[in-house]
């Protein structure tokens, strides 16, 4: 399957996520519905351990391992849990506009990838609409408090963004199913102290539509769209990647007008389109990074050429 493909399913998937996220923690706390997502996913790719225990471990891996698990599903779950609680799907679907800019930064510093004025213009109009998206969102039922909900979902980016470079490191060793298991059994063990915490529900206060959401979110979201991801992120940049995370937002507002009858004021879609406008200008950091590479490639070549010609000697050498 080509990875392009891949990657609009995995942002179809996590667009409808947050949809059905909706759904779960309006019946159960967001610890109890985070902990049956990642067991799910768990149980799942215990199914397919054949697939699973496809590895080879470098030395050194396990730094890696362990910040990509804390990152996300740990923390990262944990924020957006509870950014659900307080915040819009449509809203939260913007958000995650800022991930590609927030890759980029990362990569910056980890991978020491180029970085541009584009990627800096771009991260300052995303932030800027993110804020200006929080500040014109009414309190309404959907977002009681917009402001904690929309800065718990940036936080969430930050550590997907992490996720996002930890994977590249390690996907060239293992495959997409083992790094999905270790997240379902990371996730697990981490979110299973806070059911000590609070009210689990009883037999009478289950709901048929949140615990199918809780199942899709831990096999098609989690299993499904990490598995894409996670596949696609091998054959492509992780700036590449990251892009087609604009697409989330677009899914996350046709699904919430049709499933949740969200709907936005003319303010909150200017915050959208300020937004978008910070992605576009961003984009234009690949184009300059595939200019760059361009121009050194062509002098290298031309040293490279310089080099041969000097290496050959010339008349009144030979004559010596």
């Amino acid at each position: 399957m080509p990875a392009s493909l891949c990657l609009i399913i995995a942002t179809f998937l996590w667009g409808s996520s947050f949809i059905a996220l909706k759904y779960a923690i309006a019946i159960y706390d967001p610890a109890l519905v985070i902990f049956l997502r990642m067991l799910t996913t768990l149980v799942l790719a215990l199914c397919l351990w054949r697939y699973v225990i496809r590895f080879e471990y470098h030395k050194g891996d396990w730094k890696y391992l362990v910040g990509m698990s804390l990152a996300e599903p740990c923390l990262y779950f944990l924020f957006e849990g509870h950014a659900m609680e307080y915040t819009s799907a449509s809203q939260a679907g913007v958000i995650v506009s800022c991930l590609p800019i927030i890759v980029a930064l990362l990569a910056f510093f980890m991978l020491k990838e180029y970085i541009s004025k584009a990627i800096v213009i771009g991260f300052t109009f995303c932030i800027g609409g993110s804020i200006l998206l929080t500040l014109l969102s009414p309190t309404s039922e959907q977002a009681p408090n917009p402001l904690l909900g929309n800065f718990l979902e940036l936080m969430a980016m930050v550590c997907a963004a992490f996720y996002t470079i930890s994977v590249k490191h390690l996907v060239a060793r293992y495959s997409p199913l083992t790094l999905i298991a270790l997240q379902g059994f990371s996730g697990s063990l981490f979110f299973a102290p806070f059911l000590l915490f609070i009210d689990l529900p009883s037999e009478n206060q289950h709901d048929l539509s949140a615990l199918l959401s809780i199942l899709y979110l831990g096999s098609c979201v989690t299993l499904g769209g990490y598995g894409l991801y996670n596949y696609a992120i091998s054959k492509v940049s992780v700036l590449t990647a990251a892009a087609y995370s604009n697409l989330i937002p677009i899914f996350t507002l046709i699904l919430s007008a049709i499933i949740l009858g969200e709907i936005l004021t003319l303010g909150q879609w200017l915050s959208i389109f300020v937004v978008f406008i910070g992605v576009m200008i961003s984009q234009r950091h690949q184009e300059l990074v595939v200019d760059v590479n361009e121009e050194a490639l062509s002098d290298e070549t031309l040293s490279a050429d310089t080099n041969k010609r000097k290496s050959v000697p010339d008349a009144s050498e030979l004559k010596g």
